[in-house]
């Protein structure tokens, strides 16, 4: 059961390893965009690829749905990246039904963990297998493997890591279940008084709005770990003009000795370029140098293509 690319390299993962894929389960095709042409999820598309069964309900507790479930008579239920599930459909399976989560479970929990791992500057995540409970994310976990964050990696580039490192874990998982040698493990155990637990909510529109007062390495942060979507985002304002724009990627002038004329000065929100290859701008503590932007209506650019086409972007500013 899954949806996006992310639950499709365990799927290939699964049917390489020799496992029996009884049907795939995803979300309902719909329509997007102002053409409004149907969109399928990843899943379904690769399931369709290699001739496997897809089942798509509106609702997870519809009984013909519940029924043609119980009627494959699967050993085990596999969760990547879906919805969270009715008890009457993850108790179906006589071995359990798991999840793979994309965090080092307790941290972590919810919607979107690759994100705010990097918008929280950490140096390590990874990812864990759970047995799915009443709750979200709250299971008895399976196992786990951690993985590196390096430095200025972006939230897509972690993900494409996590991904393969999910893939290899779901079928150990399984082949450990199968062999009974999965041992479970509450994650009360694993909780502390000492270390707070850190919460990955779905992102919403507000989530990628820069605020300038905060330091450059915490917007920094939120660039990468917004990168490549939804994207950080901000307003850029001249005159009585305004342009809403994404930034894709940056420098964090405060925390890497780049240039020993690097302005420290420079008020939240107010720019310094050569109208040529750099746009540097000043934030609560430090400043960052933009190096990939789009704005509204328009491609992603470098750079150096976006200010060929502005004059004097000095006398703009970032909101």
């Amino acid at each position: 059961m899954g949806t996006p690319e992310f639950a499709v390299a365990p799927l290939r993962g699964i049917l390489d390893a020799g496992h029996e894929v009884c049907a795939v389960v995803t979300i309902p095709d719909k329509p997007v965009g102002r053409g409004q042409k149907i969109s399928q999820s990843s899943v379904k598309l690769f399931a369709q690829e290699r001739g496997l069964k897809v089942l798509q309900p509106e609702s997870l507790k519809e009984d013909s749905f519940i029924n043609e479930l119980k009627g494959f008579n699967a050993d085990l239920f596999i969760i990547v990246a879906f919805r969270m599930l009715p008890k009457v459909v993850w108790s179906i399976p006589p071995s359990g039904t798991f999840n793979l989560h994309a965090s080092l479970l307790p941290q972590y929990r919810g919607a979107a963990p690759i994100n705010w791992a990097v918008i929280n500057g950490e140096s390590i995540t990874g990812v864990t297998t759970f047995m799915i409970d009443d709750k979200i994310d709250t299971g008895e976990i399976l196992f786990s493997r951690e993985c590196a964050i390096e430095i200025g990696e972006s939230a897509g580039e972690l993900h494409d890591k996590l991904m393969i490192l999910g893939t290899e874990l779901v079928v150990e998982t399984i082949d450990a279940i199968i062999s009974g040698r999965a041992e479970r493990i509450p994650q009360s155990n694993l909780i502390s008084s000492e270390k707070t637990l850190r919460e990955a909510p779905k992102l919403t529109k507000d989530s990628g709005i820069i605020n300038w007062e905060q330091s450059s390495t915490q917007i920094y942060n939120l660039i990468r770990g917004l990168s490549p979507y939804p994207c950080a985002n901000s307003v850029l304002s001249w005159s009585d003009k305004a342009m809403p724009v994404k930034i894709y990627s940056a420098i964090d002038d405060h925390s890497i000795d780049t240039n020993p004329d690097t302005p420290s000065n420079l008020k939240p929100g107010e720019i310094e370029s050569d109208n040529k290859s750099f746009l540097r701008v000043g934030c609560g503590k430090g400043s960052i140098k933009i190096t990939s932007i789009q704005a509204a209506g328009k491609r992603r650019l470098e750079i150096r293509e976006f200010l060929s086409g502005i004059r004097e972007i000095g006398s703009y500013k970032f909101n």
